[in-house]
């Protein structure tokens, strides 16, 4: 046996021992376990990034989110796979006693089971305390594992430059080592950039992510949640929210201590303008054909994550829902034309080349 041969043999007993391995084709089978937490919302695992403008509301739909994950609560329609929550205020933790006051007080009156939520409310450098984050959930979950972990936000846990390559690289890394350690989903809440339009920092958080979900404020001051990357799912989807306003104590001052629950929007679906006749059901029917077959396209004119239908579309479902006086094969077609010209007037929709969509609210997908 020369050297090469007994080297070979070295390296095909330490295969036997390794975890890489090779699957051939024809064994690799369909799995059947679930592979989210919410569906179509959340994946099972991987790193997710919700980001948006200071004040938009997403750690509060964060928080409302994970929650339902913790009871078991279907979210807007959605199954959710349940299990344990941590949930890391890494920034304005003085107010999140109250947060859960809120929801406790609004939503939990009857529930007399403990809810599988741990907040942990210290500021991290999560690069350095990753490990030290893990043996703590570790040892307070005992057997347990967390199914999300929450990172709300990356600024306050990063020690470094969200720019540059190797701080955000560390960051994603700390991240993973969170994931693989619970084969957990990882949550981390993030800012925008400067011009509002993606995460901010490095575009390596983006590369890594398995999901991707951007909140924003519409002019209804409604809070508007979008898929914008989905691994292996669809993407444009949205889910609108508001913020209620709950009173949960009365401080030492005397004065009324308060928070915000999310709750679905009463507002969506509605204008503030008065229409009625053919217009009020144009608008109707455009709804309609944005909630059932609605789409994001990129243009430039066609504003940011707004779901769009094709005008030839709407008029279908208006034609569909009108009952004409006429028999006249043009009648349902002039009166479309009058009614789109006056909801075009009032602002309410807007028109680019084939497509159509209404103003002052992102996404009109019906949750």
């Amino acid at each position: 046996m020369n050297v090469h041969e007994f080297n070979f043999e070295l390296e095909n007993e330490e295969d036997d021992q390794s975890r890489i391995h090779l699957i051939a084709f024809d064994d690799i089978t369909l799995g059947t376990e679930r592979r989210y937490l919410v569906k179509g919302l959340i994946p099972r695992t991987g790193l997710i990034v919700v980001w948006g403008p200071p004040k938009s509301g997403k750690s509060f739909i964060v928080f409302d989110l994970v929650m339902h994950i913790a009871l078991d609560w279907r979210y807007r329609g959605r199954r959710v796979h349940p299990g344990f929550v941590v949930y890391c205020a890494f920034e304005g933790q003085f107010g999140f006693d109250a947060r859960c006051a809120a929801f406790r007080q609004k939503f939990l009156t009857s529930n007399k089971g403990s809810v599988p939520f741990y907040l942990q409310p210290v500021t991290l450098d999560l690069v350095k305390d990753a490990p030290e984050l893990l043996r703590v959930i570790t040892r307070t979950l005992g057997d347990m594992k967390p199914v999300v972990i929450v990172l709300d936000t990356l600024n306050r846990s990063l020690r470094g430059s969200e720019s540059r390559d190797e701080d955000m690289t560390a960051y994603i890394g700390a991240a993973d080592t969170l994931r693989e350690a619970f084969d957990c989903a990882v949550i981390i809440v993030h800012h925008c950039g400067i011009d509002a339009s993606r995460p901010r920092g490095h575009t390596s958080l983006t590369g890594a992510a398995d999901a991707q979900l951007s909140v924003t404020r519409d002019t209804l001051d409604d809070i508007v949640m979008t898929i914008e990357y989905m691994k292996d799912g669809a993407t444009g989807d949205t889910i609108i929210s508001r913020l209620e306003s709950v009173e949960v104590g009365i401080d030492d001052d005397g004065e009324p201590i308060s928070s915000c629950v999310v709750v679905p929007s009463e507002t969506f679906g509605k204008t503030a303008h008065p229409v009625s006749g053919n217009a009020k059901g144009a608008l109707e029917a455009l709804y309609e054909a944005i909630a059932e077959e609605g789409e994001v396209v990129q243009n430039s004119r066609v504003p940011r994550n707004t779901r769009t239908t094709m005008v030839v579309r709407w008029q279908q479902y208006f034609e569909a829902k009108t009952i004409s006086d006429t028999t006249k094969p043009d009648s349902k077609r002039r009166a479309f034309v009058r009614a789109s010209k006056t909801l075009q007037g009032l602002k309410i929709i807007d028109v680019w080349n084939d497509r159509v969509w209404v103003t002052g609210q992102v996404g009109q997908a019906r949750t």
